[in-house]
């Protein structure tokens, strides 16, 4: 008669199982609390201690650390000295070990756990088992994973055991269990002791690129094992070729701006930067305001909406070359207009709202840096104004708006915007007032090809850092630009401050900078 050791924290499952295997003839062996569920449903099993012959002690900290349950999983049926030792010792096979490990991260998480509730929770036999267990794979089954009963009890009634390449896999799924167990507990016992902390990641291959930034090279897309929204690890694509490691780069640049936005927002992005976004009373306008901006750079780009994308707005978009469109989902409608062109990709994103600080990962040569993601923002208020001309209530609407869009542009970051859209970007160059000519430019050549005067217009501009010099002012007063929102913080703050009150105009400091490299 084959047997199978039951010892599981997570009893997601365990009793059908168990009950299966059973059916099947198998003797079920099984533990502690393990056992009591398995005999209140029907379930026959034979204690560990009948097993070992020796009692469970120390609270039942040592409970499977024996020669019976050891040999059992690790005696190998091809050698006839292994055989004859387990003979020889009244040592009976285990051909099944179903495992998982004392809720380690569940306990540590608590915000009242004491050392001493964690180091209770830190399983000793159960890592013995698992690995015991895996290591003899070619003959031991091991199963760490609820989601795998249903696979193990598919082959045993089909062929009356796993499959080789079945326990494999279940080995190797093993392995990857007890590693993370050992990540955490290391990670915590170190914080405990002083020591320098050692940084262990967890993430899994979700799909192998075509290539990198450049043919040449060779890339892969990995996803977090915890689940965020505004991630494209976790979206659905619903039409279109693979995403490559450009798109994806850009793609997730667009989802970090479509998250400051609670109204209808729409944002078109290249190589890392808004080429224009707005809002609008509902998505049609906001992608209408965002096209406007900048019709030229949109061409071959990516764009990102907050709302469902209707037909209206499918209609309105198939027309302009883009590379992605993503959205929280997309109307039956909107799927028959723009699943006519089968290169574009579209993503259904979850854009769900949360408090929970993420952490940003940045490999550097020979190492990594890491930061908690910028995902806060100070909201521009006219008790933040610094000069003699105070704001109005379009200014300081137009100032957030342009605060929320110039976090995300590339630095030195520079934004022009007016009526809640962006006129002119200037992102990456060497110096402030060169990304301010670029915006302020850009602006300019967009109204005109409205046939309005920028001079008359009343724009503001957003700057992601304090101005160096007053020399962003003077250019600004140029255009005619009348508010400007940023940080503050130079030692010629003031020089920038006496610049627009001589031109009037207002500008706030919001002490808070938003470097984007």
């Amino acid at each position: 008669m084959r047997r199978a050791l039951f010892s599981v924290s997570d009893k997601t499952g365990v009793v059908g199982f168990a009950s299966e295997l059973s059916a099947l003839g198998w003797e079920i062996i099984a533990t502690g609390g393990t056992q009591k569920l398995l005999e209140g449903a029907g379930i026959k099993t034979i204690g560990i201690s009948e097993v070992t012959g020796f009692p469970e002690i120390c609270d039942g900290r040592v409970k499977t650390l024996h020669p019976k349950v050891h040999g059992g999983l690790l005696g190998r049926r091809d050698l006839e000295s292994h055989r004859r030792q387990l003979e020889e010792n009244g040592i009976e096979y285990i051909d099944l070990v179903c495992v998982n490990l004392y809720p380690f991260a569940a306990t540590i998480a608590k915000p009242d756990v004491t050392m001493e509730d964690a180091i209770e929770h830190i399983d000793i036999g159960g890592p013995s088992m698992v690995r015991s267990a895996a290591k003899n794979w070619e003959s031991v089954t091991i199963v760490v994973n609820p989601e795998d009963y249903a696979k193990v009890i598919e082959e045993l009634k089909a062929d009356g055991d796993t499959s080789r390449a079945t326990r494999l896999k279940l080995s190797a799924k093993a392995y990857t269990h007890t590693a993370e167990y050992d990540c955490m507990i290391a990670t915590y016992m170190r914080k405990q002791a002083g020591l320098n902390e050692k940084l262990f990641l967890e993430y899994d291959l979700r799909q192998s690129l075509r290539y990198g930034e450049n043919p040449h090279q060779e890339a892969k897309f990995y996803a977090s094992a915890k689940t965020v929204p505004y991630s494209l690890a976790t979206a659905e694509q619903l039409n279109g070729k693979e995403l490559s490691y450009n798109n994806i780069q850009d793609a997730n640049a667009a989802l970090n701006i479509v998250r400051e936005f609670d109204e209808p927002f729409c944002v078109g992005l290249k190589h890392m930067n808004p080429c224009g976004a707005a809002v609008g009373k509902d998505i049609a306008e906001a992608w209408q305001k965002a096209f406007d901006a900048d019709k030229v750079s949109i061409f071959g780009g990516i764009v990102a909406v907050n709302r469902e994308l209707t037909r209206e707005v499918a209609e309105a978009m198939k027309p302009v070359f883009l590379e992605i469109i993503m959205a929280p989902s997309f109307s039956e409608g909107a799927l028959e207009v723009l699943c006519t062109k089968k290169n574009l990709r579209l993503l259904k994103v979850d854009m769900s709202r949360s408090d929970e600080p993420q952490t940003q990962y940045v490999s550097v040569n020979g190492g990594l840096l890491v930061q908690q993601q910028d995902t806060t923002i100070v909201k521009p208020l006219a008790e933040m104004c610094v000069t003699a001309a105070k704001p109005d209530e379009q200014q300081l609407k137009d100032m957030d708006f342009a605060w929320r869009i110039v976090k995300h542009v590339k630095s030195n970051a520079i934004v022009v915007v007016k009526d809640g859209m962006t006129l002119g970007v200037g992102a990456g160059q060497m110096n402030r007032v060169g990304s301010a000519g670029i915006a302020l430019r850009q602006a300019e050549a967009t109204l005109a090809s409205w046939g309005r005067d920028i001079r008359k217009e009343g724009l503001v501009m957003g700057s992601d850092a304090f101005f160096p010099f007053g020399d962003s002012v003077e250019s600004a007063n140029e255009y005619g630009i009348k508010a400007i929102v940023q940080p503050g913080g130079s030692v010629r703050d003031q020089e920038s401050i006496d610049a627009a009150d001589k031109y009037g105009i207002t500008m706030l400091f919001t002490g808070e900078r938003h470097f984007k490299h």
